[in-house]
């Protein structure tokens, strides 16, 4: 029993080991870079929620003044 607990121990800390190896081996992007594509998608966002609000707006309308026709 103890050994299992001492295997998974060591299986624990190879993997952290392991894992603060490869976090050194990212080439991290410049921030100056990261705020920019960061605004790109906000603004790409809002644009396209707003194109799909107006397309929803209407097309409702439509569909509305369908049914009313034919009332």
């Amino acid at each position: 029993m103890a050994e299992e607990k001492a295997k998974k121990t060591n299986r624990v800390l190879k993997f952290f080991k392991d894992l603060k190896r490869e976090l050194k081996n990212i080439v991290w992007s410049p921030k100056k870079d990261v705020a920019k594509n960061t605004t790109v998608v906000v603004v790409v966002t809002a644009i396209s929620a707003v194109v799909i609000m107006l397309l929803d707006t209407g097309l409702t309308k439509v569909l509305d003044l369908l049914v009313n026709l034919f009332k």
